[in-house]
């Protein structure tokens, strides 16, 4: 039996094939990124390409379509066979089919200059990773959209504020092949696990990051594990179909990832675990708080006087001489 293109591929085509599955769309996506990956090909790799994709273009949506023609369009080495399936070349002279001009595109205007807000004001200063600031940066970074994310990841690689030291490499690994597993079946539940215990998260914040929609956390928690840019691009392909389906989201994230420097990733996985710290507090304090005024009270009813206030005194009414 002839190796396939990547490891696991062969299991995949086996869960295509299950009744109310349906990942062709992201299968072809996945085999088209690993061919382009590579300038060259053997023989046995270009016919294995030739047999899948020819065979899945036929099954998959228009968008998914799409995007696979627009990344083979410009792909040199792209077989002849699927440049004619896709329609870019004729069925005949095997020639590429004229693409058109690029369209000029002109330069996007400056961004309005905005006053940083507290929190990205203490970004900038020499501080202290106390709980209290951990769940501000917390807070901020989830509560900021994509390009307001960027400039706190790009800011924290400049701070002074104390990183999280690195994950053991022998544990990152480990952690990564488990990741991408659990991505693959679609495990939501062993997959936020797996990254919780890793990054010494507990289970609140895991699901927190797994289940952004913006999926920059994904990004920040696997470039604290040192993930391999494929691997982290797979993992949005399988594990998050919102972002696997749009070509623009997995383009947007995977220069992000690319672009994350690894100190950014650490200062926010630090600022993640503080964050716990300052709920837990937060949690134990009012708790306290409460055994206080419950003491208090216990106390005020304990020295109450032996005769209330209106109460009538005891009256005695005579004496054992006066009885005789």
């Amino acid at each position: 039996m002839t190796k396939s293109l990547f490891p696991g591929f062969d299991g995949l085509m086996t869960l295509s094939r299950r009744e109310g599955v349906d990942v062709r769309p992201t299968l072809l996506r996945v085999l088209t990124d690993l061919y382009v990956q590579t300038s060259t090909h053997s023989e046995d790799e270009q016919r294995q390409f030739v047999e899948l994709a020819t065979r899945l273009i036929d099954q998959v949506d228009d968008a998914t379509r799409a995007a696979v023609k627009a990344r083979l369009a410009v792909y040199p080495r792209t077989p002849v066979p699927v440049l004619q399936k896709l329609g870019l070349v004729a069925a005949q002279e095997g020639r590429r089919v004229p693409l058109a001009r690029e369209i000029p595109t002109t330069s996007p205007a400056p961004a309005p200059v905005r006053e940083p807000i507290e929190a990205e004001q203490r970004l900038t200063a020499n501080m202290a990773m106390q709980p209290k600031e951990a769940a501000e940066i917390h807070d901020m970074f989830f509560r900021a959209g994509a390009s307001e994310r960027a400039l706190i990841l790009h800011n924290l690689s400049q701070t002074p504020l104390k990183a999280a030291p690195r994950i053991p490499t022998v544990r990152a690994r480990r952690a990564i092949q488990i990741l991408e597993m659990a991505a693959i079946a679609g495990d939501v539940e062993n997959f936020a696990f797996e990254l919780g215990d890793s990054l010494i998260l507990p289970s609140r914040v895991a699901a927190q990051i797994v289940g952004d929609a913006g999926g920059e956390a994904l990004a920040v928690a696997a470039r604290a594990l040192d993930m391999p840019s494929p691997v982290f691009q797979r993992i949005l392909l399988f594990f998050k179909p919102e972002i696997g389906t749009s070509v623009n989201a997995v383009y947007r994230l995977s220069r992000l990832y690319d672009r994350l420097a690894e100190r950014s990733a650490l200062v926010m996985l630090a600022a993640w675990r503080g964050s716990t710290l300052a709920v837990t507090r937060a949690k134990y304090q009012s708790a306290l708080h409460d055994g206080d005024r419950q003491r208090a009270r216990a106390g005020a009813s304990q020295t109450r006087p032996g005769v209330q206030p209106g109460a009538s005194p005891a009256v005695r009414t005579g004496t054992g001489s006066s009885e005789r």
